[in-house]
């Protein structure tokens, strides 16, 4: 369902909110014709890998526990959105979600919530292996695991850890306790494992993953991502076309960030997310949550409502649910990297929520 469905008319893009009243309708609609349905959820900023690409070798400030959500404040927040503002998605990000405790709890009253959501969980895949029966038994749908490499020297190095075998080892549990498809997310690094994008691919076909690409994009807490470092969407077709023959997909994308390729004629399939050359802003389904209860309309948003304030004050589901809709009606048509005036936002990655 569109915006245009609901009667909302589609308008040129705009660098500012919308100047008009925000129509008398429940769902996360905004100015632009859009309809949120996909909810990501951070439920903690913690870490235990250090990728280069996101926080400093020595981690970051964490947020004090008492500024975030209990497991009944992300209960609630999460049954709003789905009964009350059509959310059917729900992804469980971080930081790390493995290390938020009694998570697999969690997805079970998230999985018990009507109407029931699809719930999907990003890990980086480390201690996951031990538990994907218990995830699955509990309600999670499916899973993305974080992987930009399977040589351990370069892992090491991009993570700064010594933890490959665990997100191998993640992979196959997940695909045995039957969360498919799984999906490998991967990002490359020009000189560090760029070199490496035909082995992955070769290796997330032989296991049967289903592996996606994704621009390297401006969320670091270092703010140190260059354009001109970037390994673009077309040089990752450019590096995998040295070995495959890759063909557009005939599934229809529709709201998905990735375009997809047959591999050598089909039926497996690669994704690149070409987040920063071809955003796909103009399909964008999603709402963000983030672990100190704050929502953002977008991961790059410069502003952000408090749910967590309207929740400990005591205000009732509607008045939390209408915060929602306004900030969701004052998404901008877009996330701005290549403007001129483009800020990077404050949060990092690992704050926001993948």
């Amino acid at each position: 369902m569109t915006g245009v469905d609901l009667g909302i008319p589609r308008v040129p893009a705009s660098r500012t909110a919308p100047d008009r009243p925000r129509p008398d309708n429940p769902a996360l609609v905004d100015s632009f014709g859009r309809v949120a349905t996909d909810l990501r959820v951070s439920v903690t900023d913690r870490c235990n890998l250090r990728c280069t690409y996101c926080m400093p070798a020595e981690g970051l400030d964490w947020m004090p526990n008492q500024e975030i959500l209990t497991d009944d404040e992300l209960v609630r927040l999460v049954d709003i959105a789905v009964r009350l503002l059509g959310i059917t998605d729900i992804r469980l990000t971080g930081g790390e979600p493995l290390l938020r405790p009694h998570l697999e709890d969690l997805v079970a009253r998230m999985a018990a919530l009507r109407p029931r959501p699809r719930l999907a969980m990003t890990t980086n895949g480390v201690g996951f292996a031990k538990r994907a029966r218990a995830f699955a038994e509990a309600g999670l749908d499916r899973v993305n695991i974080s992987l930009d490499t399977v040589n351990r020297e370069t892992f090491a190095r991009l993570t700064r850890r010594d933890r490959l075998r665990h997100v191998l080892d993640a992979l196959a549990a997940a695909r045995d306790a039957g969360l498919e498809p799984v999906k490998i997310n991967a990002v490359l690094m020009r000189g560090v494992n760029d070199h490496e994008a035909v082995d992955l691919l070769r290796f997330a076909l032989d296991g049967g993953y289903h592996l996606r690409f994704i621009e390297q994009m401006p969320l670091d807490a270092q703010h140190g991502w260059s354009r001109a470092d970037m390994i673009t969407a077309d040089d990752i077709f450019d590096l995998l076309s040295t070995e495959f023959s890759l063909t557009p997909s005939p599934v229809e994308r529709g709201g998905a960030p990735a375009e997809r390729w047959l591999v050598d004629g089909g039926p497996q399939e690669v994704g690149i997310i070409p987040s920063v050359t071809r955003p796909f802003c103009a399909a964008c389904e999603r709402t963000r949550l983030t672990a100190d209860g704050a929502v953002r309309s977008c991961l790059f948003s410069t502003t952000e409502t408090d749910l967590r304030g309207l929740l400990r004050e005591g205000a009732d589901d509607e008045r939390i649910a209408d915060a929602w809709r306004d900030t969701m009606w004052g998404k901008l048509a877009g996330h701005e990297i290549n403007e001129a005036g483009f800020a990077q936002p404050i949060r990092p990655m690992s704050a926001i929520g993948g």
